[in-house]
């Protein structure tokens, strides 16, 4: 069964440190693996982070890696999950940005929601793109030079992005639908 699975055999990478927002790691998480991808997180330091949840620490969860240690040759996508203050703490890390950068070169699906598409501004993948986001960093978006669009889900080439956790349906969807007409890692 798992075999007809629309992402069966994919490995999906997240990022994320603490304070990401818990439904917009929570939901995709548990969406893609659903649909049979194999979801992997990847932090800072690796160990257990928490999550921001309705004005408050959220839960914890465990990382699987490393983000220094994850390489965007070994997975078929990845998600950067919003929240304020884990996007503004990644993307002070040169090691994440890079990350995001080889997921871009390597041209593999990158979404993402909230606060994290200034993640995207920092690793200089937004020029010319059509691009959403939570409201409170659209200027960040425009002045990038990307052209701000106020939808529940923007595709536009590899990249994903969505504006807010009333959004993940539609920001899961497309993910799916990127993997799934993306080319498969050779095992």
């Amino acid at each position: 069964m798992a075999n007809s699975s629309p992402l069966s055999g994919r490995k999906i990478l997240i990022i994320a440190t603490d304070g990401f927002e818990q439904s917009e790691l929570s939901v995709p998480h548990e969406r893609l693996t659903e649909e049979g991808a194999d979801v992997y997180l990847a932090s800072l330091e690796g160990g257990e982070i928490y999550g921001w949840d309705d004005g408050d620490w959220g839960e914890e969860v465990a990382a699987d890696l490393t983000i220094a240690n994850a390489s965007a040759a070994d997975y078929d996508a990845l998600v950067l999950p919003g929240g304020q203050l884990n996007p503004d703490v990644l993307r002070t890390d040169a090691n994440s940005i890079s990350l995001i950068q080889d997921f871009a070169k390597a041209n593999k699906p990158i979404a993402a929601i909230c606060h994290a598409p200034s993640l995207l501004i920092e690793a200089g993948l937004t020029k010319d793109r059509r691009v959403t986001s939570f409201s409170s960093i659209a200027t960040d978006v425009k002045n990038s030079g990307a052209e701000f669009v106020d939808a529940s889900v923007v595709v536009d080439g590899n990249i994903i992005t969505s504006r807010c956790p009333d959004d993940l349906a539609d920001f899961c969807g497309a993910i799916i639908q990127a993997v799934s007409a993306a080319p498969q890692l050779s095992a």
